[in-house]
């Protein structure tokens, strides 16, 4: 039974946690006054002879039940331990004299407190001893089975074996192959054109999952032959499991069509009607998998429009005649010779003679995967993984018996299951874990990567933090092409997980996870669920009615895509929470018994109707991430947030907090601040108006910092002229001033400002800056200097004071810029570009170096944009005039004793590696550089939009895209 080999694979994930927990606690001084180092030592030494196991579990692939099982009972004892790691930890803590409670009532001896009290903490060391105990006997008699005993122990080699991330400059187009794509696409295009003038034309791409009806279906959106020709554009996924309010409100969304919270799906519907009514609207509607979607929730109200285009992907070709299409493309399986295709170029082999040597052997495997697109590209990942690409090493992944996988649903690829068995240790189960996102959902690399951490799923490495680590991992699971990135996001920010992946990883975690309405779970499967992602139409979840000490559930989180209340039993209930996710839920408060979730690592209540929190929030000594982000009812954080010892994150962004306890810099892991409000702060309260920039100093660790309410702050105010520029794990920072009132800034706080931005020049590190209303005239000068050697992205928003742009071309890094509101620039000049001294141009210097995306946006007085001054202008159109001229236009130029301008070679001097431009709302612009069309030859997209000054757009003859 292959599932063997996966259940063996997330034990031994479960059983390394435990140990790394153990060896970091023993010594822990909270485990010492507790008094059971002893039992745990022991349950240490135990769990490493299991784990010794474990490899030969995995590489037997035995086909016994009774393997199984003993797998079973493993995986539910090492829960067990984790959590008495936990207690033994929080329950040690409770005993030391440090330990943060309100109450002064603490020792660490019987001396000065009541008999009563030094009953309860021998009663505490018992408790948790013979706890322990009972763990140790449970595996010793795992250890026992006959099961365990023919299994061969070897050393295990710590946090797995080696592996090298694939390059990020591997990743390739998903659509590399395919003349069949493009001319099924100017085929569909067509069809499209010839009836748009009709009441409602449907038309259906029908193939089997993985093969590319989605690619299909974008491309002919997409057309630019299509921009500018319905009133209402729309792309919505359908998905297996849909939602009747959710599908409603993305199609309304999309079409620019308002609609109020928590409507009815009548309302919806009614609305969606008269927003269509008498106009054009081209939709899209993928993945459909039941015509119902259509029949009872868009039928009726798009036939109010005056045409429309209905655009259907499916795998069942008979939901397409039910919806009644009119045409129908079906996409094949690739051919051998087009799969093959896809394989080299997917691995970005170069070598002719390389694509000659492996062709055989790749036919082969593109055969293995049945024709399959998704299943070519994930399988060239794992060639492009491998050590050495020679025709030895491609033969041994062809004789892989995972290929031939038992068990697995008929519709999943053995190719599929093989790039998962193949992912190094440390991302099976980063993998698996997505499957608890519903089907078509879109993950923000934020949230997935911080459930890992607080799944424990990250390995620590020297001179990394968790997140850092996390998030490497996330991008090798994008170029492994196990997860998606969403094109709109240039640092893939957001991706999706494919329907047939998601499938596999739901199949293979099935026993642990669950995606839907838990009040459908019966009490037998509700013990065994250790993580709940919530889907569900009704208006309130509610969990099977069982005992508190059956629930095993360690994830709660609430996915629905529409707002849901949440009893409150579920504090009470579901205590071994180590993620409880109620972001959009209707939450108006939380109870005191949130204090009992001791395994709590994250809490996120983004988005919801809170307005306060319990000072019980202070015994979540284990919590590592609090969000609190748009809550517009919070204006206070308790005292009790500075006893958060753990804590790595503090999500605020959006939530009006006023009200703030001093002492922020108590907590040490904090390395993720988002909304952090600057305040004048008080020396003889608890309480603050805001935070000040010193309370900064002491957080060493930090990654990410968004500070609001900047001008606030006080010019050297602090004591420390490095506050920023020593952190050496800083990577994102947010610099953020407040919205102005009717009245203009004073030119004092103008100054001020001013002032305050120059002191918080940022370390080396930092990869990304945001600078957001800032009213000063000029910018910081550390923006133009070599002091952001290691910028990626640049964001300038709504900075509507400064007249110029900061000189910023030289910087080496930069990959992605964008201006947004810099209502007062006129003119970019060649200032901008940064590598001038006076009037001339350093003619080694080659302006934004690196840059791929640039995009501004909102600029209504901006006139003129240039390179160069208008005497360099004059000298290049000489030059070209005497080039042009010859060696008539050379000898003129000695007969009047002149030199013939010698110009400098520009072919690599300016932009040469962008891709995509966008120029959005700038009205008065009148022209483009024509540097641009002469240097940037990689630019491929222009996106311009309301710009009604400038007229034509020349000379740009590398571009493959323009709307």
């Amino acid at each position: 039974m292959k599932l063997i080999c996966w259940m063996a694979t997330i034990v031994d994930t479960l059983v390394g946690s435990c140990i790394n927990k153990l060896q970091a606690i023993i010594t822990d001084k909270a485990i010492l006054i507790l008094g059971v180092k002893d039992e745990l030592e022991e349950l240490q030494r135990r769990t490493d002879l299991i784990r010794s196991s474990l490899q030969d579990a995995e590489a037997r692939r035995m086909k016994d039940s009774a393997v199984q099982k003993w797998l079973d009972q493993l995986r539910d004892v090492m829960y067990d331990v984790d959590d008495i790691i936990d207690l033994a930890r929080f329950k040690g803590s409770v005993l030391l004299p440090n330990y943060p409670m309100s109450s002064s009532r603490k020792s660490t001896a019987c001396s000065g407190l009541s008999l009563s009290s030094c009953f309860s903490n021998i009663r505490i060391r018992h408790e948790v001893a013979v706890k322990i105990r009972s763990l140790n006997k449970k595996i010793d008699n795992i250890s026992k089975d006959d099961v365990f005993l023919k299994l061969s122990r070897t050393q295990h080699n710590g946090s797995g074996s080696a592996w090298t991330p694939i390059e990020s400059s591997s990743l390739v187009e998903p659509n590399l192959v395919g003349k069949e794509v493009v001319h099924a696409c100017r085929e569909v295009v067509d069809l499209v054109l010839a009836h748009k003038a009709k009441n409602v034309y449907k038309l259906a791409i029908v193939g089997t999952g993985g093969v590319g009806k989605t690619t299909l279906a974008q491309k002919i959106f997409n057309d630019k032959k299509l921009e500018g020709r319905f009133d209402h554009r729309a792309w919505v996924c359908v998905s297996k499991e849909y939602s009747m309010v959710s599908l409603l409100t993305q199609v309304l969304s999309n079409m620019k069509i308002n609609y109020e919270q928590n409507e009815s799906v009548g309302n919806l519907q009614s609305k969606l009607k008269a927003g269509i009514a008498d106009k054009s609207f081209f939709l899209v509607l993928d993945d459909v998998w039941h015509y119902k979607a259509w029949e009872d929730l868009l039928r009726t109200p798009l036939n109010a429009a005056a045409t429309g285009i209905i655009l259907v992907t499916t795998r069942d070709e008979t939901i397409a005649r039910v919806i009644g299409v009119d045409r129908t493309h079906r996409v094949d399986l690739m051919s051998a010779d087009v799969g093959w295709e896809l394989l080299w170029r997917s691995m970005n082999i170069k070598e002719e003679k390389q694509v000659k040597n492996l062709r055989d052997t790749g036919i082969e495997i593109v055969r293995k995967c049945g024709g399959l697109p998704l299943a070519i590209r994930a399988i060239a990942k794992v060639l492009a993984s491998l050590r050495d690409q020679t025709e030895n090493e491609w033969r041994q992944i062809l004789g892989k018996n995972a290929w031939s996988m038992s068990k697995l649903p008929d519709e999943l690829n053995g190719a599929l299951y093989l790039s998962y068995e193949v992912l190094p240790h440390q991302l099976k189960q980063c993998f698996l874990y997505c499957a608890l996102f519903p089907e078509d959902a879109n993950i923000f690399c934020g949230d997935l990567t911080r459930m890992w951490v607080a799944e424990g799923f990250i390995d620590e490495q020297e001179g990394q933090l968790l997140e850092d680590t996390a998030e490497r991992y996330y991008h090798e699971l994008i170029h492994r092409n196990l997860l998606q990135p969403d094109g709109l996001y240039f640092d893939h920010s957001w991706c999706k997980m494919h329907d047939l992946l998601r499938q596999l990883a739901s199949y293979l975690s099935r026993e642990e996870c669950f995606v839907g309405d838990p009040e459908s779970l019966g009490t037998n499967t509700m013990c065994k669920v250790r993580r709940i992602s919530v889907v569900t139409e009704k208006d309130i979840v509610v969990l099977p009615s069982m005992d508190k000490d059956q629930y095993k559930v360690r994830c709660f989180t609430n996915l629905s895509g529409k707002s849901a209340r949440i009893d409150n039993s579920l504090f009470e209930r579901l205590v071994c929470l180590r993620i409880l996710d109620l972001s959009d839920s209707l939450v108006h408060d939380i109870p005191g018994a949130i204090g009992n979730l001791i395994y709590l690592r994250l809490l996120d209540l983004d988005r919801t109707n809170i307005c306060s929190l319990p000072e019980a929030i202070g015994s979540l000594q284990s919590l590592q991430i609090l969000n609190l982000q748009g809550c517009e009812s919070l204006r206070r954080l308790p005292l009790a947030t500075t006893q958060l010892c753990n804590l790595r994150r503090l999500g605020l962004a959006g939530t009006p907090i006023n009200q703030v306890p001093k002492g922020i810099g108590r907590l040490k892991f904090l390395n993720d601040l988002e909304g952090f409000p600057i305040g004048g702060g008080n020396d003889n309260t608890k309480i603050q108006d805001g935070w000040n920039l010193e309370e900064l100093a002491h957080l060493s660790q930090l990654r990410c910092l968004d500070m609001i309410k900047l001008e606030r702050a006080t010019p050297c105010s602090t004591t420390d002229p490095f506050l920023l520029s020593e952190k050496k794990h800083l990577k994102v920072l947010e610099l953020q001033c407040t919205e102005p009132t009717d009245e203009a800034y004073s030119e004092e706080g103008i100054s001020n400002v001013e002032m305050i931005f120059e002191e918080l020049s940022p370390p080396r590190n930092l990869e990304d800056l945001m600078i957001v209303l800032f009213f000063g005239r000029r910018f910081p000068t550390w923006l133009s200097t070599s002091l952001l050697s290691s910028l990626t992205y640049l964001k300038l928003k709504d900075c509507k004071s400064c007249v110029h742009l900061p000189p910023i071309g030289q910087l080496p890094n930069l990959k992605y810029l964008r201006i947004n509101g810099a209502s007062a620039i006129t003119k970019i000049g060649p200032e901008f570009v940064g590598c001038w001294e006076g009037n001339l141009r350093s003619t080694e210097a080659v302006a934004f170096p690196k840059l791929e995306w640039l995009v501004i946006e909102e600029m209504p007085n901006w006139e003129e944009w240039s390179f160069v001054e208008e005497e360099e202008v004059q000298e290049e159109e000489a030059a070209a005039a005497a080039k042009e001229g010859g060696e008539d236009g050379t000898a003129a130029s000695k007969q009047k004793g002149e030199e013939a301008p010698s110009p400098t070679p520009r072919s690599s001097w300016l932009l040469p590696c962008l891709t995509r431009l966008e120029l959005v709302g700038c009205p008065k612009l009148r022209a483009l550089p024509p540097q641009l069309g002469q240097q940037a030859t990689n630019l491929k997209e222009l996106d311009i939009r309301r710009a009604r000054c400038l007229k034509t757009v020349e000379d740009l003859p590398f571009l493959s895209g323009c709307h």
